[in-house]
């Protein structure tokens, strides 16, 4: 836009919307944008001319063009400030309904702007414009977070690598690169919206290609059953540009969801593997059942046992020794990739480190038992064998059904119970003696939820008053007190705090 142009008088008419009609194209833009951008414009440089303690508002009327430059003042029975105010008697002439309060628009006359207001107007003119630009574009991008988009390279540097999408730059951080991977200007590639922020100078977008969602996005575009919704991809564990495994699913029992994604001589995978610099991928079958789920995810190691705990959300694995290797792979990166893949933690173990594990507790619980009834390793055994791990299941089972198991008469089982019951009186009123030694408060004892051990143990651990109590946190509770289900260490600390809302 000339100054000529800006300043002539010919600017205000059907001129100003061809003006903002070839702005609107040019810029990919609402012609809405560009006249509000002219107005705030002409409201600029008007304040300019006529001083900026003017309240002075610019109207563009949509169909003719024509400009209207108001200036508006408050109607008040006591004029203070000329500019801003009106007396009700001035008013009234304009506008015989005029009230105290009411905000009066004067019109101005169409003026043609000097140089230097002029300069002001295309300056204005011009930033509106950039920061509807910018505006547009985080729009744009800011929903297409989860995509992937294709761009050309702009610049490489050591730490990232700028795209250009569409006219805005985009960013991959060397972080975000595949391991080795090198870009050069000109380039074309494609990568992972991660984020979208807005900026001073624009939006700033983030992408990447190491982001385990690329990988899936990729299977998206690739396999028309997973664009379709057919195949689902449950889970996505990667080691960028070595290895990665994808969990995939279907309802429908005529399609295999594997070949799917494998497609005809591998050509739908290949072309992913290419695309990711060679990077190896396990497609694997995902199933409800958490030890089948487990099993398949260590694929390609065959697994003969899958141990379950859970509460803590962990698998145990026990893998034929011959596979031992295979199973938790090359720095430990298959076991890795499965556990990201199911979510839960998961040990690899052989038979014969599970066989020698067992051995060794079945001896060690074997002593226990010979230490604390003074039995022989025959009973000790048979007690381990039929399941006993605490001394307090063997107090607490009745005579007829100790003496009901093979190698147990009645009066054994008797005389164990009964030498059971003893210990725990003995250890019991050991306990007692050494809590006697601190001393607990009454409300923590008067809370009914703790054992005199469980009492003795917190007080070890400093823990004597009902607000110590109260200031733990379940987990700090249960690592005081390992044998402690987390539910139950919640509702103790719950009710140790209920003094303090009362």
């Amino acid at each position: 836009m000339s100054t000529a142009l800006w300043g002539d008088s010919r600017f205000y008419g059907p001129e100003l919307l061809q003006i903002s009609d070839a702005v609107a194209r040019e810029k990919g833009l609402e012609k809405e944008k560009i006249l509000e951008a002219m107005e705030g414009a002409i409201q600029k440089a008007a304040r300019s001319k006529y001083g900026n303690e003017h309240d002075i508002r610019v109207n563009i009327d949509r169909k003719t063009g024509e400009v209207l430059i108001l200036r508006c003042v408050t109607v008040t029975d006591n004029v203070e400030n000329e500019i801003t105010q009106i007396s009700v008697e001035e008013a009234k002439k304009i506008d015989k309904n005029a009230e105290i309060n009411q905000v009066f628009t004067i019109k101005l006359p169409p003026i043609n702007f000097g140089r230097v207001a002029a300069h002001v107007g295309r300056q204005a003119i011009t930033q509106k414009i950039k920061e509807a630009e910018r505006e547009k574009q985080f729009e744009e991008f800011k929903d297409k977070i989860g995509e992937i988009v294709s761009g050309i390279v702009k610049r490489a540097e050591f730490n990232s690598v700028t795209l250009d999408i569409s006219h805005t730059e985009a960013i991959i951080r060397r972080d975000q690169l595949i391991p080795k991977e090198n870009f050069r200007v000109g380039d074309r590639v494609r990568a992972y919206i991660v984020d979208v922020s807005r900026e001073i100078k624009g939006p700033q977008i983030f992408l990447s290609r190491t982001h385990p969602q690329f990988l899936a996005k990729l299977f998206t575009q690739e396999v028309p059953e997973i664009y379709d919704g057919i195949i689902e991809i449950k889970s996505v564990a990667r080691d960028p540009g070595s290895r990665a495994k994808i969990a995939v699913h279907t309802s429908d029992t005529n399609i295999d969801p594997i070949g799917a994604c494998v497609g005809v001589r591998g050509s739908r995978v290949q072309a992913i593997i290419q695309e990711l610099q060679g990077e190896k991928i396990d497609i694997i079958l995902w199933s409800d059942d958490s030890a089948t789920f487990a099993v398949n995810a260590l694929a390609p190691a065959e697994i003969s046992k899958v141990i379950i705990d859970e509460e803590n959300r962990k698998f145990e694995v026990l893998a034929p020794d011959n596979q031992l290797s295979l199973a938790i792979g090359r720095r430990g990166q298959n076991v890795r990739l499965a556990s990201q893949l199911i979510g839960w933690n998961v040990t690899v173990i052989s038979e014969t480190e599970a066989l020698e594990k067992r051995n060794q507790e079945y001896h060690a619980q074997s002593k226990i038992f010979m230490d604390i009834l003074d039995c022989d390793e025959v009973i000790s055994h048979l007690l381990v064998t039929e399941g006993f791990s605490d001394i307090k299941e063997l107090a607490h089972i009745s005579k007829e059904e100790l003496s009901s198991i093979e190698g147990f008469d009645e009066d054994l089982a008797t005389e164990l119970i009964s030498r059971a019951n003893n210990y725990l009186i003995k250890k019991e009123e050991e306990i007692a003696k050494e809590l006697s030694k601190f001393e607990i408060d009454q409300q923590i004892i008067a809370l009914e939820m703790l054992s005199n051990e469980e009492l003795l143990a917190l007080a070890q651990h400093n823990i004597k008053k009902l607000d110590d109590l109260a200031d733990l946190s379940t987990v700090e509770l249960v690592d005081i007190l390992p044998a402690l289900e987390e539910e139950r260490a919640s509702d103790i600390i719950m009710k140790s705090r209920e003094h303090w809302f009362k």
